[in-house]
C-alpha cells in the first residue's frame, strides 16, 4: 500500500501536503502523496464554515472503497469542527471536557470508529489515520521564529514571533481566543495566508516542527511506520 491521499481544510494545508509532506513521505516508500479539499472547500464561504461530517465522510469512504491499496488521512482544525446539529462532528461535543492533551486524540478516536463502522466487513482500520491539530495550521509555523519570520522576509519579526511561542508550552497551544493566523496579522497585515505560510514552512521545514509538535509528531511518525505495500 503505497498511495495517501489526505483530505484537508484549506489551500495552506493543501500546499503543506503536496510540496512538503509529500517529498519527505516519498523516502518512506510512497509512490503518491497527495491532498484533496474537504467537500468542494474551494466553493464554500469562509464563513460557512468545515463541512458536516455526513459529506466529509462520504467523500472519505468513496476513497477507501475505490481504492483498495491507499492509506487515507486528513488534517483538520479543532475548533473549527462543527459540534452540534446536523453537521456535527463524532467526539467533537464531548471533547470539549477533557484536558488540552487528550482532546484532539478522542476526535480522531471517534472519526476512527464512525468510518470503520460505514466500511465493509473485513476492513483494515489502520488504513484511515485522521490528524486533528487542535488550533490551524499557522500555529506550527511558531516551532522556529527565527526561520519563519525569514521565510515570509519579515527578520524584524523574529522577537515578536518569539514572545508569542514562549507564551505557550508547544506552538500547538497557540490560541488562547486568539487564533495564530490574527496573531500574524497583527503584527504584518500584508500577510497572505496560502502563499507566505507555504513559504514559511518550507523555510522551517519538518525537523521543527516535528520537534517542537507533540501532536504533530504522532501523527507523522505513525505515516513514515506504515508498512507500505502490505
Amino acid at each position: 500500500m503505497s498511495r495517501l491521499l489526505v483530505h484537508v481544510e484549506g489551500q495552506t494545508e493543501e500546499d503543506f501536503i503536496n510540496e512538503v509532506l509529500g517529498p519527505h513521505l516519498w523516502a518512506y516508500g510512497y509512490t503518491q502523496v497527495s491532498a484533496r479539499l474537504l467537500g468542494n472547500a474551494r466553493l464554500r464561504s469562509r464563513r460557512a464554515g468545515i463541512k458536516a461530517w455526513t459529506t466529509v465522510r462520504k467523500d472519505i469512504l468513496n476513497h477507501l472503497k475505490e481504492d483498495a491499496e491507499c492509506l487515507s488521512s486528513m488534517m483538520v482544525d479543532y475548533y473549527g469542527l462543527p459540534q452540534s446539529g446536523p453537521r456535527a462532528w463524532p467526539g467533537r461535543a464531548p471533547a470539549a471536557k477533557f484536558a488540552f492533551p487528550k482532546k484532539a486524540r478522542s476526535v480522531e478516536n471517534a472519526l476512527l470508529a464512525d468510518v470503520c463502522t460505514h466500511m465493509d466487513v473485513g476492513f483494515n482500520p489502520s488504513r484511515f489515520i485522521p490528524y486533528v491539530m487542535m488550533h490551524e495550521f499557522e500555529a506550527l509555523l511558531f516551532s522556529d521564529c527565527d526561520r519563519f519570520s525569514r521565510g515570509i522576509a519579515r527578520p524584524d519579526l523574529v522577537s515578536a514571533f518569539q514572545e508569542i511561542r514562549n507564551a505557550f508550552g508547544s506552538p500547538e497551544e497557540i490560541n488562547d481566543c486568539t487564533p495564530p493566523s490574527k496573531r500574524i496579522k497583527k503584527l504584518m497585515l500584508e500577510y497572505q495566508k496560502p502563499l507566505l505560510g507555504t513559504l514559511a514552512v518550507l523555510e522551517i521545514g519538518l525537523d521543527a516542527i516535528r520537534r517542537e509538535c507533540p501532536h504533530f509528531q504522532s501523527w507523522l511518525t505513525r505515516l513514515e511506520s506504515w508498512e507500505v505495500g502490505a
